[in-house]
């Protein structure tokens, strides 16, 4: 496939949206939410409002909008209308605390934060140098306009800002190493480029499909596989607004009937705990599945194939790479693969010199393509050891085999991907360390019994405090107060002492292998 070629004068929300209305299918459904249905006409229509709406509460072009909104037709409306008129949405986790949600305000410079009522309470005090407005979707609230009151009065019609292929479109925030949330830079070409490689070569994705994804909207997977790719086949995209679990995506499987359905392999695994759920859930709409986000085990595959009868395409991207780059294909699945190069991207892995491997020799993974960030806003040494030239270098280890087929060997740091998201061990740490309990700690990836890694701390005790259930079950809830969900440890293992070099440096590989 031949990589696509993008005119320098290029909006992507014109590109997305306005494309369809042009050609005469304005009256598809391209939207899904609950009881209603939005046709192409309509989102057109709605996203021209909702961009006028911002141009008149002064928002300029290349100024930062954060929408922290659960997925729904405001979200939709709002991240276009900012796209349209040249300004950059910034989705970001609706699970955040308020001190994250005021470091991204700041970090980012927004002026403006659109936010869903229910969150209203967790970003009310929060202020910002450049925060001007604060707009609250769906109903609102009595302290903010809501967005839709500010659209009813505006015009459906509105030319697209005359942007650059290259022009900011959007930024998303990414955790690193360092605990600190980044900025990832996308540029308009960006979206295009993921939806006409993967959605378009390895899905076939077209106008009969309906998408559903279990990742939100603020995850780079999510906004592709819930939104953009089924904007840019012409198809219908179903949100679901409600947290995704094994009942709600049955649930919205029989409701959206959708063709094509964006998982991760925690969800796989939970689903197919439900008993008697082939029985008691059609799901023979679906024509394939995807999973991304962490590693799919094979056994997890073959469950879900044997159970449905439908295949998932397990498959790597990153936040920076904006979507999917290594993929399996339809009757090529290789079972704990993450398959080969997705037309469009080269992926290299390399040693620690840059030299590229042999077949079966691990390395770094490294990947080129026109969807990579820009960079990183405000970290220059991030990007510079992020970037090499056209490549990523994706902090994954990686072998290939001698058919070419890729294979994930973990993470070339600390970092752990749990439940398809990025959990610091640094970060766990430093909240069990604030328990009077804990003289040491340390979190390693350990393998539940889906072969899905989560976090598992090893805990040295104060002298006057000795090993327990209870203490084990008194830790997991302290974390678990004081941070996502999905980073609490699962296990609390405690040792008399921790390995370590010469130095003090824990080795954390020997905590993997005990």
């Amino acid at each position: 496939m031949p990589i696509p070629e993008i005119p320098e004068s290029f909006n992507a929300a014109a590109a997305f949206i306005d494309r369809h209305v042009a050609a005469g299918r304005g009256d598809r459904v391209a939207l899904r939410w609950n009881d209603q249905s939005v046709t192409y006409a309509q989102l057109a229509a709605n996203v021209n409002r909702a961009g006028n709406a911002l141009l008149r509460l002064g928002v300029r072009p290349e100024e930062r909008i954060v929408v922290a909104a659960w997925d729904s037709p405001d979200f939709v409306y709002s991240f276009w209308g900012a796209m349209k008129i040249g300004a950059v949405p910034v989705p970001i986790n609706t699970f955040l605390r308020t001190d994250e949600y005021a470091y991204v305000l700041e970090n980012s410079g927004a002026s403006l934060l659109v936010v869903s009522p229910e969150l209203w309470p967790t970003v009310v005090s929060v202020t910002s140098r450049r925060l001007r407005q604060r707009i609250v979707t769906g109903a609102g609230n009595d302290d903010a306009p809501s967005l839709a009151s500010l659209m009813a009065n505006e015009s459906p019609e509105m030319d697209a800002a005359p942007t650059h292929c290259d022009d900011m479109a959007l930024w998303l925030y990414s955790s690193g190493s360092t605990g600190s949330p980044k900025g990832v830079v996308h540029v308009h070409r960006s979206l295009w480029y993921c939806a006409e490689t993967y959605a378009k070569d390895v899905l076939s994705l077209g106008p009969n499909d309906t998408t559903l994804s279990a990742a939100r909207l603020f995850f780079a997977y999510g906004l592709g596989g819930g939104m953009t790719f089924a904007f840019h086949a012409g198809a219908t995209a179903a949100l679901v607004s409600e947290r995704p679990t094994p009942d709600s995506m049955y649930a919205a499987i029989q409701r959206y009937r959708p063709t094509v359905f964006f998982g991760v392999p925690t969800l796989y695994a939970a689903m197919l705990q439900v008993k008697d759920a082939a029985s008691q859930h059609d799901l023979s709409s679906l024509r394939v599945c995807v999973s991304a986000g962490e590693a799919l085990p094979g056994e997890l595959f073959k469950q879900w194939h044997e159970r449905f009868g439908v295949e998932i395409l397990d498959g790597i991207g990153s936040t920076e790479a904006l979507h999917i780059f290594l993929s399996n294909r339809l009757g090529q699945v290789r079972p704990g693969s993450s398959g080969t190069p997705v037309p469009g991207y080269e992926v290299r892995v390399v040693d620690e010199r840059g030299v590229e491997t042999q077949p079966d020799e691990v390395g770094d993974l490294l990947v080129k393509g026109g969807s990579v960030t820009a960079g990183y806003w405000r970290r220059l040494e991030a990007t510079r050891r992020a970037l090499q030239g056209d490549w990523l270098r994706t902090g994954d280890t990686y072998y290939r085999d001698a058919e070419g087929v890729y294979w994930y060997c973990g993470r070339s740091d600390d970092m752990l991907k749990v439940s398809g998201q990025w959990v610091s061990p640094a970060e766990v740490e430093g909240v069990l360390f604030q328990h009077p309990a804990v003289l040491e700690a340390a979190v390693v990836g350990w393998e539940d019994d889906h072969a899905l890694v989560k976090p598992k701390a090893f805990v040295v005790l104060k002298e006057s405090y000795s090993p327990s259930a209870t203490l084990a079950d008194e830790l997991q809830s302290f974390v678990r107060a004081r941070t996502l969900p999905h980073k609490y440890p699962r296990w609390i293992e405690f040792v008399a002492e921790l390995p370590k070099t010469a130095t003090g440096k824990i080795q954390r590989y020997k905590l993997r292998r005990a």
